[in-house]
């Protein structure tokens, strides 16, 4: 995800934090008994939402709050692991093919039933071609998805069957060992199908939002706040404590910390290097394992950056070491291959990253001489180039870092363009820039949920490049149930894609944080998603 943007027990692990909410005055208490704590929570979920469609949206800012406001037929526990939630059963056949899904009897909260219905519409509006979903590919282990989404298969060949209102039958391509965890992802949400037919522009406004899951959407403050009551028709409602989360909507990392220090919010992410620093001298920092990769996007559809050796002179004439000590100051790891760690091979006890190891290394002799091969000696007729970051963040540190590096170590010149959260999005999508900053966090735990990005003209591959071994390794990885043959597979389609670099890793994650100490049970994941299901305020 956005990310975009793990799901089976493994290294990395949810944690159950905790926040504090200060009081702000003391009121007469004449029977001597302690006032009941108010059970609110204001967090800050980032910029302004592109759109809050589960099936459209592909942002860490958008997930947030669509998983505190939908549910899937499963949801991730303490441990990263799926358990049932709107599913009262999942069965599964000998072969792993076939998905026999039995559902509880449970609402929206405008009272509507929820159907096997709703999720069969809601998956297929993901899969429409006209839809443009970037998450679409996370659908296509099911079978004739991706057929139907290139416009080369018919929607009824779709293998998702309604056997009755309660009863969902789902037909994979090839078994899929992290399928029951997928469906606990957004893409997988079900959407009021009623409510979409009388509404059109439904997830725009509060007036029109309807959803199933802890917590619904009382009112929607463009580009201020969202807040979210608890949902009275949540089939598990007596486990929800809060009453109220806000969610505001603080593009600027400095502006959402200030508002923390000054009690205006009681939780945020996003943080400023400095500020990082500064909280964990003080003990304020949190800090929780992040299944994911920061890397800059690269448009091979532009000249000179088309030239293999040209992108890959620009990743060896970095220091990430020093990014990560100087710049990131997160406690970040260099990062010189795609795929995190973390994440389990085919071999048991072995890692994906370990087993894989690094691809490239810095070298900036090398990186020159790659440079005066495509014909740019010393950087000489090489055209300028612009950096396009998004503002919401401290990512113009870094790409000013970068620029500096690739001026001193290559001799040619940058220039720095900072965007907000939508529109920059848009300009990666529409491939309008030359190179761009960008982060991937796992949506489960394993290889693909990196690897499949980059297939040709793959929802979430916005670089213009195309490899066919590359996807022809990716769909060998897909269509087999053999778990040495799947891990090779993706170790020698990321071997491609670190040979031709249409990205340039930079690091891997850690979730840094803050939240307030006496707010318990908030979950959060390897995916960078902050769970308030089952968060109380002592």
């Amino acid at each position: 995800m956005e990310r975009n943007r793990g799901l089976t027990g493994v290294i990395a692990i949810t944690l159950i934090l905790g926040l504090a909410v200060t009081g702000c005055g003391i009121s007469p208490n004449p029977t001597g008994i302690p006032a009941a704590k108010e059970m609110k929570i204001s967090f800050n979920s980032g910029a302004e939402p592109k759109t809050l469609d589960p099936q459209i949206s592909d942002g860490v800012p958008e997930a947030i709050m669509e998983l505190n406001m939908f549910e899937g037929l499963t949801r991730l526990d303490k441990d990263n692991v799926a358990q049932l939630a709107i599913a009262s059963s999942v069965d599964v056949s000998a072969d792993g093919l076939i998905y026999t899904i039995k559902l509880k009897d449970t609402k929206f909260n405008n009272g509507d039933a929820l159907t096997a219905a709703d999720f069969k519409a809601s998956w297929l509006h993901a899969l429409d071609p006209a839809a443009a979903s970037t998450y679409a590919y996370q659908l296509f282990y099911i079978k004739n998805a991706e057929a139907y989404n290139a416009n080369n298969g018919k929607v009824e060949d779709v293998g998702i069957k309604v056997v009755d209102p309660k009863t969902l039958e789902i037909a994979l391509e090839a078994p899929c060992p992290y399928f029951k965890a997928l469906l606990a992802f957004p893409t997988y949400f079900p959407v009021d199908q009623k409510n979409v037919q009388a509404h059109k522009n439904w997830n725009t406004d509060a007036v029109t939002f309807v959803s199933n899951g802890p917590f619904m959407m009382k009112s929607w403050s463009h580009n201020d706040k969202i807040i979210l009551l608890k949902n009275p028709n949540y089939w598990d409602a007596t486990n929800v404590k809060l009453t109220e989360l806000d969610f505001n909507l603080i593009e600027d990392g400095k502006a959402s910390t200030t508002a923390f220090e000054a009690g205006q919010l009681d939780g945020t992410y996003n943080l400023m290097p400095e500020d990082i620093v500064r909280f964990k001298k003080d003990g304020t920092l949190k800090q929780a394992p992040q299944l994911g990769t920061y890397f800059y996007n690269i448009n091979t559809t532009k000249k000179p950056l088309n030239d293999p050796r040209v992108r890959q002179a620009l990743s060896i004439a970095l220091n990430r070491q020093d990014l990560v000590d100087d710049v990131f100051k997160g406690g970040e790891t260099p990062a010189f291959a795609y795929v995190p760690g973390a994440i389990p091979d085919a071999t048991p006890g072995k890692d994906f990253r370990t087993t894989g190891g690094n691809y490239f290394k810095e070298d900036i002799p090398r990186a020159k001489q790659l440079l005066a091969d495509a014909g740019f000696p010393d950087g000489k007729g090489f055209p300028p180039l612009t950096i396009l970051y998004n503002t919401n963040g401290s990512h113009q540190l870094p790409a000013q870092a970068i620029q500096d590096f690739w001026h001193k170590n290559l001799g040619i010149d940058v220039k720095l363009l900072g965007q907000e959260w939508k529109v920059y999005l848009q300009t990666q999508e529409s491939l309008q820039y030359d190179i761009s900053r960008a982060g991937w966090l796992g949506d489960y735990i394993d290889p693909m949920t990196f690897m499949d990005m980059f297939v040709t003209k793959g929802g979430q591959n916005q670089t213009g490049w195309s490899n066919a071994q590359y996807d022809a390794d990716i769909a060998t990885a897909k269509q087999t149930g053999d778990q040495t043959v799947r891990m090779q597979s993706m170790h020698d389609a990321e071997k491609i894609l670190m040979t031709d670099m249409p990205i340039i890793p930079i690091y891997y994650y850690v979730n840094n944080y803050v939240l307030k100490d006496n707010i318990k049970g908030v979950l959060v994941d390897p995916q960078g998603f902050f769970d308030f299901k089952s968060a109380t305020v002592q």
